[in-house]
């Protein structure tokens, strides 16, 4: 297993391009959303590749850890992960780190990209395997990351970016002057001119903002609700250029707020904004997924490699309880009549925990008879000999 994982020479993206393809190659699942976000798994040395003192969202705060960006694909109730990147600290490209990327096995041509650059990556590979996504959403994070907007846009994207609350925007398109310096030379920082920037705060607090409650989709707990408000504002890039966004803002009923800035075309029903601004939700339920049931919790090997296959082999974990679903879904539809026997709206779809059931029938246990548990016992007593024998050889070399 270990040689599988760390040293075997088999192709993890090779393993995930397949993956993708099956995705994009299914009608029922055309139509999503990709969705990026990271996520953080607490290393307790610093040989792992990649690890090193960075922000652990899961644990919030500053800790010894390994970062990955990862993408998710949902449309409707189903969803699943689609890709990965491992965010590798700058200091590992540094001289003092050339040990460390021997080690790990890290690729002669890797270069340092930030965590937006490695979603902007994700997109593009998924873009590449033609997965049927009609949008693409990102937290705060990646969200006021303006270059990571604008690669969105000029590529033909559709995105719902989330900002912080004092994120600056315009009401009216503003002008924007470079004024001269003392020595008559255009300065370096520009000046708007005749507009008044206003943080997505403010706007939301303006007694002028009309709010909606929109009923977005049924939970096990119910149905969810929220109130949305959407206004035209434009943004300033630093360089000066000014972009026409919608701001779409959300409040739960607990009084939780996010902003999202989208390039959504204007006449886009707020119903449907909505929508698709909310799809982040299945990024971190796919993330709990993996972590919880597909053994991305337990990955322990410090090399590049074993990353990258322990990530496809998730991932394809992660499709394999997806395509479970949708065919189980396809073959037993639900009868109508179930709903007014159960007095409800909406009957549950297949979780995975159902899936994990139907395994255990399809793929039992094996019974070991007591001559073949006798064996393993002996061979499990051989290997520790063994190895208490090695360690002493170890001890008494010079």
């Amino acid at each position: 297993m270990h040689h599988f994982i760390s040293e075997s020479p088999w192709d993890g993206r090779a393993v995930i391009e397949q993956m993708q393809q099956a995705v994009a190659a299914r009608p029922d699942m055309a139509g999503g959303v990709l969705i990026i976000d990271e996520s953080a798994d607490a290393k307790a040395g610093k040989m792992s590749v990649g690890a090193g003192r960075q922000h652990n969202g899961r644990l919030g705060k500053i800790d010894q850890c390994q970062v990955g960006v990862f993408a998710a694909y949902a449309q409707g109730d189903y969803w699943t992960w689609v890709d990965g990147a491992l965010f590798v600290p700058q200091k590992w490209f540094t001289p003092d780190y050339e040990r460390q990327r021997r080690k790990t096995g890290l690729l002669e041509d890797m270069r340092f990209q930030t965590k937006p650059q490695l979603a902007w990556q994700l997109i593009e590979q998924a873009k590449a395997a033609n997965l049927p996504f009609v949008a693409v959403d990102f937290d705060s994070l990646y969200g006021r990351n303006t270059s990571l907007r604008d690669a969105c846009h000029a590529a033909g994207i559709e995105y719902y970016a989330d900002v912080p609350s004092n994120t600056q925007v315009y009401l009216e398109e503003p002008t924007v002057a470079w004024p001269l310096t003392k020595r008559g030379k255009p300065s370096k920082h520009y000046q708007v001119v005749d507009a008044t920037a206003a943080t997505v705060q403010q706007v939301r607090d303006d007694p002028t903002t009309e709010w909606h409650t929109i009923t977005l989709r049924p939970t096990e707990r119910g149905v969810l609700v929220a109130d949305f408000a959407m206004c035209p504002v434009w943004t300033v890039r630093p360089d000066g250029a000014v972009v026409a966004e919608t701001l779409l803002i959300r409040r739960d009923h607990d009084d939780y707020l996010t902003y999202a800035l989208t390039n959504a075309a204007t006449d886009t029903p707020l119903q449907t904004l909505a929508a698709l601004k909310s799809q982040r939700y299945f990024v971190e339920r796919s993330i709990q997924d993996a972590k919880s049931e597909l053994g991305w919790d337990e990955f322990q090997a410090i090399k590049y490699r074993a990353w990258e296959h322990q990530l496809a082999l998730t991932i394809l974990a992660s499709w394999f309880i997806t395509e479970t679903r949708l065919d189980w879904a396809a073959q037993h539809p639900r009868d109508p009549a179930l709903v007014e026997d159960y007095e409800t709206d909406v009957l549950p779809a297949l979780s995975m925990a159902n899936i994990r059931e139907l395994l255990r029938a399809a793929m039992p246990l094996p019974q070991l008879s007591p001559e073949q548990a006798a064996q393993l016992v002996v061979k499990h007593l051989d290997n520790r000999t063994r190895s208490r024998r090695s360690r002493l050889r170890k001890r008494s070399t010079p």
